[in-house]
């Protein structure tokens, strides 16, 4: 039986790779881990020379990118919302999620949020790729989370004969929207 241990990398394509390095160590204090070169694909044995490109997101946690100067300039799929794809990072706290978003405006980004999703609250910003990005931090109790667990199969069952949003969990808005 397979048994994952945790993400070893995700890897999104980007323009240059010398801009999205210097955008993440300088953004998000990200650490520049390795840089792969090649002039053929290992996998494949095209001849389609990359930089792949590795970069620390905290507890062994790994993004990667490829810059891929023989290809069209890449764009984001165009019939999915731009909210949609996105990749998320987790910060400590409330606290730290504001900190973040203070600091991400003072160095020129604009920054979306907070925005309270009810067990998270999320901050979102663009790299300079185009990919969405989102600082968020966990808001939810552990019963709160044990009952959106139990709910989930329910909800995935109801949304796939009704195609609309299943209303299990609505408590979850009702005591976001309750408490202010």
């Amino acid at each position: 039986m397979i048994k994952l241990e945790q993400i070893h990398h995700v890897a999104y394509r980007c323009n240059d790779a010398k801009e999205t390095v210097e955008f993440y160590q300088n953004m998000l204090n990200m650490e520049f881990l390795v840089a792969i070169a090649e002039d053929l694909v290992p996998s494949t044995k095209e001849p389609d020379p990359y930089m792949h490109l590795f970069m620390d997101a905290g507890n062994g946690n790994i993004l990667a990118f490829f810059e891929l100067p023989t290809k069209p300039k890449m764009d984001r799929d165009r019939m999915t919302p731009e909210w949609v794809q996105h990749i998320a990072f987790r910060v400590e706290s409330e606290e730290a999620l504001m900190e973040a978003k203070a600091e991400l405006e003072g160095k020129g980004l604009d920054v979306l949020g907070p925005t309270n999703h009810g067990i998270i609250k999320s901050i979102y910003f663009f790299d300079p790729n185009g990919h969405r990005l989102e600082l968020t931090c966990l808001t939810g109790t552990d019963e709160q989370m044990k009952q959106l667990k139990e709910v989930a199969p329910l909800m995935l069952e109801e949304w796939s004969r009704t195609k609309k949003a299943p209303k299990h969990a609505a408590w979850m808005h009702e005591e976001e929207f309750s408490s202010k």
